[in-house]
């Protein structure tokens, strides 16, 4: 089958992938409403083109926290990759690499900081969950940034794992082969079995629900890494996010998979751009599918956007 545009791989990746596994990847939360109108809203923005204009030289490469990237277009963090390839994490290390753009790595990868680290350079930011023991996330923070990671995107809705029903009936669990690699050492890399989803127990057991806005401040005082706070979608926080110290924005409902029946992000974007009135850069995530859905979020003000697989069941290259 010759692939023609990003949506054609989540038909291979659901004939490929374990119900369970594919299930993970691809659903969202409750009624999955927020998860179509992540995609949805992107086709009721239309463009009003310009006509003989010099397109003969076209420059994608932008700036993003100071590093110069090959095109608005960056990878978001994501969960538990060795579920879907046994590269993982490594393989989309390379990938962002030889694209010439960012990496996020999540803090529930299946390959650690240091592994990825080792497949060669490239500019990766290290996404981050708070746990109720702080020492492990302070530990975590100091092993990315000797690890070369440039900044931390710290996700900020997530105090409880959303409703994710297809997780429920799957008794969802990261296979026994597998281990949350940057915890192993820590007695907190292994997933037990529920009687619902066993990562909706991890969470409950491990992610600190206290998550406020003076952890914010208290991550700048063990880090010299910038802050991107990950999971706004007002301008009342966008506000208070920029007062806390954040070096930028990422406007994301967690490729709804946390509240169901929140905006989609490229609706809620302008509402955030506007509010952070040029004083920190606003990035996109959620339901991007083409160049033209990148275009749009550019046009609306994000700064760039970051692709994540997991909340359509796309598969490219090898996508929390």
């Amino acid at each position: 089958m010759e692939i023609t545009n990003v949506t054609e791989y989540e038909a291979i990746a659901k004939e490929k992938l374990p119900k369970m596994v594919y299930d993970y990847y691809a659903s969202g939360a409750e009624d999955q409403w927020t998860l179509k109108e992540n995609r949805n809203a992107f086709s009721r923005i239309l463009f009003r083109p310009r006509i003989l204009i010099d397109v003969s030289k076209i420059d994608m490469s932008t700036t993003v926290l100071g590093f110069k990237i090959s095109m608005p277009i960056m990878i978001a963090p994501t969960a538990m990759q060795k579920m879907a390839h046994p590269e993982g994490e490594y393989a989309t290390a390379r990938a962002a690499s030889a694209a010439g753009t960012i990496m996020t790595l999540s803090s529930w990868a299946t390959s650690s900081v240091e592994e990825v680290a080792s497949t060669g350079p490239g500019i990766r930011f290290f996404q981050l969950y708070v746990y109720k023991d702080r020492n492990v996330v302070a530990q975590l923070v100091r092993r990315a940034e000797k690890a070369g990671f440039k900044a931390i995107a710290l996700t900020v809705d997530t105090p409880r794992l959303g409703r994710r029903e297809a997780d429920i009936k799957n008794r969802f669990t990261l296979p026994p082969f597998l281990t949350l690699k940057n915890f192993e050492g820590l007695d907190l890399g292994k997933m037990d079995k529920a009687d619902d989803s066993g990562l909706a127990s991890y969470v409950a057991g491990q992610i600190d629900r206290t998550l406020s806005w003076q952890d914010v401040k208290w991550l700048q005082t063990i880090t010299k890494l910038p802050i991107l706070v990950k999971g706004v979608l007002t301008a009342e926080d966008t506000r208070i996010a920029i007062q806390s110290g954040a070096a930028g924005i990422i406007v994301s409902n967690h490729g709804a998979r946390q509240l169901d029946y929140v905006p989609a992000t490229i609706v809620a974007l302008e509402e955030v751009v506007k509010a952070a009135r040029g004083e920190v850069p606003v990035f996109l995530d959620g339901g991007v599918r083409r160049g033209t859905d990148v275009f749009k979020a550019l046009a609306l003000g994000a700064s760039g956007i970051f692709v994540n697989w997991k909340a359509s069941g796309v598969l490219f290259g090898s996508r929390g």
